[in-house]
């Protein structure tokens, strides 16, 4: 089973990447929530030398309730599948890994 590092509203450049490349050593998936305090397009990428961003697993999400929503959709499938009897909330947190270091103002929603 592979797991999930999720960054909410990541805004250290340099915290982002090393988590990136720990992702991409460990097969990980990188989820970066929205808003980002900086620019991870190409150029930049480029720019700071990180050399394995295109082997990371990278997506992107508009808000932490999107997130929150698609993640529970996918446990909620994998557990219709595999007939698994553990509650959908302990599914989740076997498969994700949440961090928010850098977040200042309150992004979550209230579950949390």
């Amino acid at each position: 089973m592979s797991f999930n590092l999720v960054l909410v509203h990541p805004q250290i450049p340099n915290n982002t990447g090393a988590i990136g490349r720990l992702c991409v050593n460990a097969g990980a998936t990188l989820h970066l929530i929205k808003p980002i305090g900086f620019d991870i397009d190409e150029k930049a990428v480029r720019r700071a030398g990180l050399d394995y961003w295109d082997r990371l697993d990278l997506k992107v999400w508009e808000s932490i309730e999107i997130f929150l929503n698609i993640m529970t959709l996918h446990v909620m499938h994998t557990l219709l599948q595999q007939k698994q009897t553990d509650p959908i909330l302990m599914q989740i947190l076997k498969r994700v890994i949440i961090f928010s270091l850098e977040v200042k103002q309150k992004v979550f929603p209230k579950i949390f």
